[in-house]
């Protein structure tokens, strides 16, 4: 990775970062569930898109923290843990799926939910046996898919289109032409 690559890398995950904060935040201002329409997971999706394999599972295991610590959701424990590890691979898959496996955009993006909820469903389990936590993992995954099934929908539609048009756009060259 040369010195223009690794600094892109640093700047997309800024940016995805601060897209995975500020998005959830709005959604709370406005008072829309996040639960619902789940806005933490689209950056970290399509993040997994233009970014490394590890940034990309970076980028979404660190934000359930960081939104924990600005608006207090969710909750630290055990919720921010188990969303960590379902969200970070979310980014990982992605990434893997897309440009290793060279799967298209809305298999990649289904096949990565997959994985995630699973893994929040084993991170769920691993919780409940070691530390006691009230959680029944299975439920846990079915109740993630069953409330944010508008948010997955929503996901499958406008990632998709996000990822062509940003991918149409981000290799360009600066030029007098094209800037502002």
């Amino acid at each position: 990775m040369n010195l223009n690559s690794k600094t892109r890398e640093i700047v997309l995950a800024g940016l995805f970062i601060a897209m995975g904060i500020v998005l959830p935040s709005l959604f709370h201002l406005i008072g829309i569930s996040g639960k619902v329409f789940l806005p933490m997971h689209i950056p970290a999706l399509i993040a997994g898109f233009f970014v490394s394999s590890p940034t990309a599972f970076i980028i979404g295991f660190i934000l359930p923290y960081l939104n924990s610590m600005v608006t207090g959701m969710p909750p630290l424990f055990p919720i921010a843990l188990i969303m960590s590890f379902e969200i970070g691979l979310y980014g990982l898959s992605v990434s893997i799926f897309s440009k290793k496996m060279k799967l298209n955009t809305v298999i990649s993006l289904i096949l990565a939910m997959i994985i995630g909820r699973i893994s929040g469903g084993l991170v769920a389990y691993i919780l409940s046996v070691i530390f006691g936590v009230k959680i029944n993992a299975l439920m846990f995954v079915k109740g993630s898919i069953l409330t944010g099934l508008p948010g997955i929908i929503i996901q499958l539609i406008t990632i998709p289109i996000i990822v062509l048009v940003l991918s149409k756009y981000s290799n360009r060259e600066i030029t007098d032409k094209n800037t502002l």
